[in-house]
């Protein structure tokens, strides 16, 4: 599996079946519960239209990371959408930002 984690956007690569994900990098996060309620084009449409303990957000700054916590827990969701809910066994990925 490749990922391209990107500022605007994040790709998944999975071999033999070429780009299978393409969404916002963006991931919408409920801080009195501390989860991510929404991710990818789903987070995007959150943008300014939260309350006041929801808030959308991009992880990643001038093609950094801006926020750990935050891209990780949108790279978890992204790969568990691709994998489909199963456990990775032996996992191979390779990242670029």
């Amino acid at each position: 599996m490749g990922i391209d984690l990107g500022t605007a956007n994040t790709l998944v690569y999975v071999s033999g079946k070429g780009i299978v994900l393409q969404e916002p990098s963006v991931v919408a996060i409920d801080h009195n519960e501390k989860i991510a309620l929404a991710v990818g084009e789903d987070a995007k449409r959150m943008l300014g239209r939260t309350p006041g303990n929801i808030t959308a957000v991009r992880p990643l700054r001038d093609g950094v990371i801006a926020d750990f916590d935050t891209a990780e827990l949108m790279l978890k969701s992204f790969i568990q959408r691709v994998n489909e809910g199963k456990p990775l066994l032996l996992p191979r990925i390779v990242i670029g930002i």
